[in-house]
């Protein structure tokens, strides 16, 4: 046999001498690994294990074995029901995923309203509102608030009368007269001369609505006194 040849299967059997070599430390190293972890899951499963039987014995006077069979049973029972409560939070879950942009809009829409109203003053006048409130509340007792709602509809007749078109007229023309009157500047007028001014049309006409407006508040008056008397007036 030629020596070279024989060189050259010496050199093929070494390669793959240090193949095997290579490989067998590698399973070695895998084997080792494997026993490492085989090693500190021991430890972990006994650690799990131990702390579960120390949580479970503070439980223990409070269940029994069969109530996780029973639970066991309902939750298998209850698959259907179970499955329909997560498929209503997924879509839940969704909608709050799709509106959260526009929640998110809203937000900054509704702040920037607040600021609005901040800047034109709404809340520094509810602030000074609040005094009045606590000045009603001091001036006024139970008693008053309660004769205010058992009189709030005859209240609110009033204001809606006085804040009728002709009425609102009358009461700022009566202001606007009073108001160009200088009670230091007006004449003085002889018993003679009432009489005479008595005696003009537009005088007549005051005195004729002003007999009009007693006779009409004395029969309202009259008609109030003479309705009957309920069961719970007497």
């Amino acid at each position: 046999m030629d020596v070279q040849a024989v060189s050259t299967q010496l050199t093929e059997i070494q390669s793959q001498l240090n193949f095997i070599t290579a490989e067998l430390e590698a399973s070695r190293r895998q084997r080792q690994e494997i026993q490492e972890l085989k090693t500190d899951l021991n430890v972990i499963v006994k650690d799990l294990f131990q702390t579960a039987v120390t949580e479970l014995e503070e439980v223990a006077p409070f269940v029994d074995t069969g109530d996780f069979l029973y639970l066991l049973k309902k939750i298998i029972r209850n698959t259907r029901n179970i499955t329909v409560l997560i498929t209503k939070l997924e879509n839940v879950f969704d909608l709050m995923k799709d509106g959260g942009p526009i929640g998110k809009e809203l937000f900054n829409d509704l702040l920037r309203e607040l600021d609005t109203l901040d800047q034109k003053g709404y809340f520094d006048f509810i602030r000074a509102s609040k005094q009045i409130m606590d000045n009603i509340v001091t001036h006024f007792t139970v008693e008053d608030v309660r004769l205010l709602g058992d009189n709030i509809v005859t209240i609110l007749d009033t204001v809606k009368n006085l804040t009728q078109p002709e009425m609102l007229q009358a009461i700022n023309n009566a202001a606007s007269i009073y108001k160009n009157l200088d009670p230091q500047e007006s004449e003085s007028y002889s018993l003679w001369r009432v009489f005479k001014e008595l005696n003009t049309p537009e005088m007549k006409r005051g005195i004729g609505f002003m007999v009009m407006f007693l006779k009409n508040i004395a029969a309202e008056n009259g008609t109030l006194n003479t309705q009957p008397i309920t069961k719970g007036e007497e």
